[in-house]
């Protein structure tokens, strides 16, 4: 039983999903899996967009010989060499010796690395406006380096407006039997999946990003097929609109989000008498979490969601709690800035949050921090520093 689907006229999804796996990259954790997704373009030329990870590989190859028919293998179109989608650029090499080998020269040097082989004469190099003409269809090629690997090239299908554009627009999760955004629920959830995605995976290269979603803005774009994810084909712009806040780092929403770390329930009773006081004063979009059980891959999307986050922290072994510190560098890392951040720290003899977070905060590109802090020793004896806080956080959201 074939697992393809057509897109387009001649343009197959031939993609697999992979439900089993627990962590993304060995980092991130997928509740709902993700799919590999690849594409085969039936033409006068025949060719392979991408492959898969190895550990969905039998799907992908059913698809590749059920498309052929017996036909030659043409070319295979390398857009990203990471191996969840290059695992099987040896195996499809072997597998079809007259195939021609489609990508950028830096792409070349990466197959060579993962694979031992030197493409030789099967080496068919690009570069920005180069194209690949397969008969009714023809692919313009664009560089987009560092989102998020060196080597990354997209492709526009000139004749049906596609755009494929690897790794960019794309998201966690699996295709379950929908591969196009609108045959799916695409709320809130979803887009703090994709989010969650983008900031985690891509987030570091904004500037990047943005050179990318300039070059887009040329094209005439009726189909994003990213390499995870669903294919857009309606409401583009709101997908695009998104990427264009999170590359430019501008915050999604006037919120807040609190962070704590906690150890014995002190912190946290702090972070939630801030929330309530907050809540009282009309800020109706605050986020409360604990570090030490959200996962930081949330927490980072989160930070990049909201225009305000709140650090509340007891202070361990003379530093910030480990899970904390884990959070404000992995901010950092990714380049997150134009927040406005409030620090609260709690420690019974040697407080040490503030003056660490705020090493780090200053770090990091247009980040203030509010002069309003609150210091615990210990427990939280008088809410003054609390109300005084919440004040100025209300009045600066609004």
């Amino acid at each position: 039983m074939q697992t393809n689907r057509k897109i387009a006229d001649s343009i197959y999804y031939i993609g697999a999903n992979d439900r089993r796996l627990a962590l993304f990259e060995n980092m991130f954790p997928i509740e709902n899996g993700v799919s590999y997704n690849s594409y085969f373009i039936d033409d006068e030329k025949t060719a392979v967009l991408d492959t898969v990870d190895r550990f969905v590989s039998e799907p992908f190859f059913e698809n590749v010989d059920k498309l052929l028919a017996g036909r030659r293998l043409d070319y295979l179109v390398v857009h990203h060499m990471e191996p969840d989608h290059a695992a099987n650029i040896g195996r499809l090499m072997r597998m079809y010796p007259e195939m021609k080998v489609v990508c950028s020269a830096k792409a070349g040097q990466m197959i060579k690395q993962f694979f031992g082989t030197d493409l030789g004469e099967r080496a068919v190099y690009v570069k920005e406006g180069d194209k690949l003409e397969l008969g009714s269809h023809t692919l313009t090629f664009i560089a987009a380096p560092m989102v998020h690997w060196p080597e990354v090239m997209l492709s526009y299908e000139e004749k049906e407006g596609i755009l494929f554009s690897a790794d960019a627009f794309g998201s966690f999760g699996t295709l379950d039997g929908t591969i196009f955004n609108d045959e799916a629920l695409i709320d809130e959830a979803w887009y703090a999946e994709a989010g969650r995605y983008y900031t985690n995976i891509v987030g570091k290269y904004g500037p990047q990003t943005q050179a990318v979603l300039k070059k887009a803005a040329g094209l005439d774009i009726k189909m994003i097929a990213p390499l995870h994810g669903y294919i857009w084909r309606s409401n583009i712009g709101d997908f695009i609109a998104k990427y264009d806040l999170w590359s430019r780092y501008r915050p999604e929403e006037k919120g807040v989000l609190i962070a704590y770390a906690s150890m014995y329930g002190n912190t946290e009773n702090a972070a939630n008498a801030l929330a309530l006081a907050l809540g009282e004063r009309g800020v109706k979009n605050v986020r409360v979490k604990d570090v030490s059980v959200t996962d930081v891959s949330n927490l980072i999307y989160l930070a990049f969601r909201y225009s305000h986050i709140v650090i509340a922290s007891c202070t361990y072994n003379l530093a910030i709690h480990p899970k904390m510190e884990h959070f404000l560098l992995d901010m950092k890392a990714l380049n997150l800035q134009n927040r406005t951040v409030a620090l609260i720290e709690n420690g019974s003899w040697a407080p040490a949050v503030i003056k660490n977070a705020t090493e780090i905060f200053s770090s990091m590109k247009d980040m203030r921090i509010m002069e309003e802090k609150v210091l615990i020793k210990s427990a939280l004896q008088s809410g003054e520093q609390i109300e005084a806080l919440a004040d100025a956080l209300a009045k600066d959201v609004k």
